[in-house]
């Protein structure tokens, strides 16, 4: 046995449990199988995932997708961490096909990741292909190697936003969209 496979083998031996017991025989297939599967976003292929649905329009007003539920891993201690993100842009002449934001908030939870640098990344890819008037990216989470180990602390959750353009540099704006969120949070 070699590879991940092999790796989680290891682990196994070295926490003291028997790989060969009954429970545990196909645990290493069954992990390695689970990792490739939760870190699938390292092979997305941006082109594919967007297919050509970038579309021109007159719209300049805010379109706003919230409660993008996702799960990823830390990459620190490689547990789960958990959340929704919200993402707003004002178009600039183009829009992205609705199911596109929650493929790219996807693709990027879908890798070993900080949530600082998940939100930021989410936030720079909708600049770059839409070129909009500005973007914000609102991600809340709650970490398991925060509640399962260390400070162990269940309740806490984690906010991180990123706003670039006018979210950023124009209060009416940023306001108008925090407002958006949170009426959508206290609704569910």
């Amino acid at each position: 046995m070699k590879g991940m496979e092999g790796a989680v083998e290891t682990i196994l031996k070295e926490i003291g449990e028997d790989p060969e017991r009954q429970g545990l025989k196909q645990t290493p297939f069954r992990v390695a199988k689970m990792y490739r599967e939760v870190t699938r976003g390292y092979n997305t292929d941006l082109d594919k995932l967007i297919n050509n649905a970038v579309f021109d329009v007159k719209y300049d007003e805010m379109v706003v997708v919230t409660n993008i539920e996702f799960y990823s891993m830390c990459e620190h201690h490689m547990l789960p961490f958990i959340g929704v993100a919200h993402v707003g842009y004002i178009p600039n002449g183009k829009v992205v096909g609705l199911s596109k934001i929650p493929r790219i908030v996807d693709m990027f939870a879908r890798r070993l990741q900080i949530q600082e640098n998940m939100t930021v990344q989410i936030a720079n890819l909708l600049c770059k292909h839409l070129k909009p008037d500005g973007v914000g990216v609102v991600v809340e989470a709650q970490h398991m190697c925060m509640m399962m180990r260390g400070v162990q602390k269940d309740q806490a959750k984690m906010v991180t936003s990123a706003l670039l353009g006018s979210f950023k540099d124009d209060d009416k704006t940023r306001s108008e969209f925090l407002h958006l969120i949170r009426s959508e949070r206290a609704a569910t």
